[in-house]
């Protein structure tokens, strides 16, 4: 699809959604200590060996992630984080803090006002929400949020800044719950643990032994030199020079085939229609799709059956402890990776993207993100995002344009029909 066939006439456009993409920060500080905010969580499926799955999730639910932080419990999870974004070694991670802090609940909706913002903090059923830890800069933003989720029922605790003057919230310390809940610091997703550990001292010990045996031998027992009868060449040893350090672009989710696998997963759910439950947003990533439906005078059995008579494999299926809430995932086809270089500078494809958009009258918001590798070799992308009427289909051709595109999240609103989309272009 070309700009010109893009088949948006004046009336469309107008009815397009504003909204530009919330600003959000890293950490807070609370009487003069730092803890970490909006961790990307994750449910841990082995508790013995959370490493494996962490660093399986590093390079391909969150690519760049370095940095993690775990959540004990019921229903244990990681926190993914990337330390460029402001994170550090050893800085705990609020999130988990509060959740301990309200282990007697099993849901709890939450919004303080901390030094730099506002914190948003929410779990369901033991588990932080995968877009439950946000600091948002605006206080709009914040309320918003909380509002959106306030509608979701049989929440044990409900939390928000008395300055708001919400009837059915309380205003709790958020220093007061710091206090009380147990604290879990990031920590790096490479670093040397158990086995591993021990097996390197362990070299190390042998080394050092076969090391000084050497010297005993060399110099109180070994035999009176003999004579040089000739000399011995100089044998030269021929190293392979290291590999080339991989590109970030060399290895990315197929955007195109992001978007159709999403488009259908979405399209999948939201043709299950059972009476007396209502379907909530959908949320899709190139690794699975997530949704839930909320009860309004049907029954459990309802939804239950709908979901099994619908031929759909769900990854997982919870229900809250009232029977009100079925939250599921849904997995989406495998998607390849692709090679797709950059081919613009920062400022040529900022200019472009703008003057692609202002031509159709849609807001896009866009933001310069950098990713130092282990290598320190600095990447740079544009970050993008905007909300439209139209869904995946009509805007493949228009995206994947771009060389160097990968699409992260796409949201759509089925009270609105509204589609959300999110990615970055990488940029020479």
């Amino acid at each position: 699809m070309v700009l010109e066939d893009a088949n948006l006439d004046e009336n469309t456009t107008n009815a397009l959604d504003k909204e530009e993409a919330k600003a959000w920060g890293t950490r807070f500080e609370v009487e003069g200590r730092e803890y970490a905010a909006s961790l990307f969580w994750q449910p841990l499926q082995n508790r013995d060996d959370p490493y494996t799955e962490v660093i399986e999730a590093s390079e391909s639910v969150l690519e760049g992630a370095d940095l993690f932080a775990l959540k004990p419990g019921k229903a244990p999870q990681f926190g993914l984080c990337i330390s460029f974004q402001g994170y550090a070694k050893k800085m705990p991670a609020a999130a988990v803090t509060v959740a301990t802090a309200l282990s007697d609940r099993t849901s709890f909706l939450a919004v303080f006002k901390v030094s730099n913002g506002w914190w948003y903090v929410c779990a369901r059923n033991d588990m932080i929400l995968v877009d439950g830890d946000m600091l948002f800069l605006n206080e709009e933003d914040a309320k918003e949020q909380f509002m959106s989720m306030l509608a979701v029922p049989d929440w044990g605790r409900k939390i928000a800044p008395v300055e708001w003057g919400l009837e059915e919230t309380e205003p709790i310390s958020l220093i007061s719950l710091l206090s009380k809940g147990s604290e879990s610091y990031l920590q790096k997703v490479h670093a040397l643990r158990g086995a591993k550990l021990f097996g390197l001292v362990a070299v190390i010990g042998i080394l050092s032994v076969w090391l000084v045996s050497t010297l005993i031998n060399s110099v109180f027992l070994a035999p009176p030199p003999k004579p040089i009868i000739a000399p011995v060449p100089v044998r030269k040893i021929e190293t392979t020079p290291p590999p080339p350090e991989p590109k970030p672009w060399e290895s990315i989710d197929d955007p195109q085939a992001v978007m159709l696998n999403c488009f259908k997963a979405t399209q999948d759910v939201v043709g299950i229609v059972t009476p007396g439950w209502k379907i909530n947003g959908i949320t899709c990533t190139p690794t699975g799709l997530v949704t839930s439906w909320s009860r309004e005078v049907g029954r459990l059995t309802w939804i239950d059956k709908a979901l099994t008579d619908s031929g759909i494999t769900f990854t997982s299926k919870s229900i809250s402890p009232n029977g009100t809430d079925m939250i599921v995932s849904v997995p989406i086809e495998d998607i390849k990776k692709v090679n797709s270089p950059p081919e613009k500078n920062e400022v040529d494809l900022i200019n472009t993207i703008n003057d692609l958009f202002q031509a159709i009258q849609m807001p896009i918001s866009m933001s310069n993100e950098t990713w130092t590798s282990p290598k320190k070799t600095v990447f740079k992308s544009v970050k993008f995002s905007f909300s439209s009427n139209h869904d995946p289909l009509q805007w493949i051709d228009l995206l994947t344009k771009f060389s160097g595109l990968k699409i992260t999240t796409i949201k759509y609103d089925i009270n609105n029909n509204n589609w959300y989309y999110e990615g970055a272009i990488y940029v020479l």
